[in-house]
Parts: structure tokens; C-alpha cells; sequence
């Protein structure tokens, strides 16, 4: 018989903390101001993190980030190269609500298993990028099943 469920691990509250708060110092580091969010595996928000002068827009951009790398498992800097070999889905795929295809949002693996993700917006894609991914580092998680 199939079994009816499936176990599920999640980041931890108190490790989304930590890795918004290593983002946002990053960030403090490279001499720009955003918005950090820690989101589960299923991407219910966790920890949300505003520098005092970050732009108020970006706080939605760095959540939907991590919303995106949390449903697709890999980093949202990753669909240009999707996009880019099919013209339908360049087309359509940005117009979904809550998708972003630009860097800033990076999933969360523990060993194999995705357990959340980091969205940082507020900086270039490359500087948000670096700070969602020096969260990562501060928790001890990757960005890729291991």
C-alpha cells in the first residue's frame, strides 16, 4: 500500500531570523539598503527584514523572490536561460503573479532536501543575489540539493 502522506522539513523560524539579519548585514557591507524575507518550503512567509531607507516596493519584490525560488528550487536568476530557448513561455511566464525571473531569490537545501528559501531586493540582481546567498552561508544551508 502507498503511503498517504509525506514527511515535510521546513526552515526553522529562528534560522529564517538569522539569515534575513546575515542578509541585511551583507547588504549593510556592500553600501546599499533592502529588503530580506525568509520563506518556508511551501513559501509561507517566516522573517521579513527592512533596512531603514530600503526602497517600500522592493519589501513585496524580495518576498515574491523568495516565493519563486522556494516553488521552483533554483535560483531566480536561473529562468533567463529558460526563457530565452522558448519565446511562448518568455511571453507568458513573467505575466503570473507573484513569479520574478530576475536575481535575488535563492532556495534553501538541507542536504537533498528544499527546506525554504531567501528573496533580497533593493540592489542590483548580482548585489541581491550575494546577500540572499550569504544568508544562506550564515545557516549553514545550500542553494542546491547536496
Amino acid at each position: 500500500m502507498t503511503s498517504s502522506t509525506v514527511p515535510l522539513r521546513n526552515l526553522s523560524s529562528e534560522a529564517a531570523h538569522a539569515a534575513v539579519a546575515a542578509a541585511v548585514a551583507h547588504a549593510r557591507g556592500l553600501g546599499i539598503r533592502v529588503n530580506a524575507a525568509a520563506v518556508d518550503v511551501s513559501g509561507v512567509l517566516l522573517a521579513f527584514l527592512r533596512m531603514d531607507g530600503a526602497f517600500l516596493h522592493s519589501g513585496g519584490i524580495a518576498i515574491d523572490k523568495a516565493y519563486t525560488a522556494a516553488s521552483f528550487g533554483f535560483p531566480t536568476e536561473g529562468w533567463g536561460p529558460v526563457l530565452e530557448g522558448d519565446a511562448t513561455l518568455k511571453a507568458g511566464l513573467p505575466a503570473v503573479p507573484r513569479l520574478v525571473v530576475f536575481g535575488g531569490g535563492v532556495p534553501a537545501y538541507e542536504g537533498a532536501q528544499r527546506v525554504g528559501a531567501l528573496g533580497v531586493s533593493g540592489g542590483s540582481a548580482e548585489q541581491d543575489a550575494a546577500c540572499a546567498r550569504a544568508g544562506l552561508a550564515a545557516i549553514g544551508l545550500a542553494e542546491q540539493a547536496q
